[in-house]
């Protein structure tokens, strides 16, 4: 069992970064890959970003590519998502999410554990 919690979310305006921050309830967690996931109103959840826990891969969503930067520290055991030059669009309640798979997975239904959610509003 891993508990997460998203942390950082809030209003920015267009054009401007936040940082958020996702810990989990392990302090050894190599075993799992983390993903960032979005959902905005009246949309389908999407993937955003994934990175390996140990081995350093990562991978984004084309929509956020050269905008968005994943990061960990294990010794935290906390993963980051570094965003910015936000975008209205990217209003959305992000969540952080743990795999057991063992490859940076892109749906929803490869992650085991998720966070509650964080509120991002971007304002034009």
């Amino acid at each position: 069992q891993v508990q997460l919690v998203e942390s950082g979310g809030g209003l920015v305006q267009a054009g401007g970064s936040l940082r958020l921050s996702c810990a989990a309830s392990r302090r050894t967690f190599s075993s799992y890959d983390m993903g960032w996931f979005r959902q905005a109103p009246g949309k389908e959840r999407e993937f955003v970003a994934a990175i390996s826990w140990s081995g350093g891969s990562t991978y984004y969503a084309d929509s956020v590519k050269g905008r968005f930067t994943i990061s960990r520290d294990n010794a935290k055991n906390t993963v980051y998502l570094q965003m910015n030059s936000l975008k209205p669009e990217d209003t959305a309640v992000y969540y952080c999410a743990a795999s057991g798979l063992g490859y940076l997975a892109v749906s929803s239904n490869e992650y085991d554990y998720w966070g509650q959610g964080t509120q991002v509003t971007v304002s034009s």
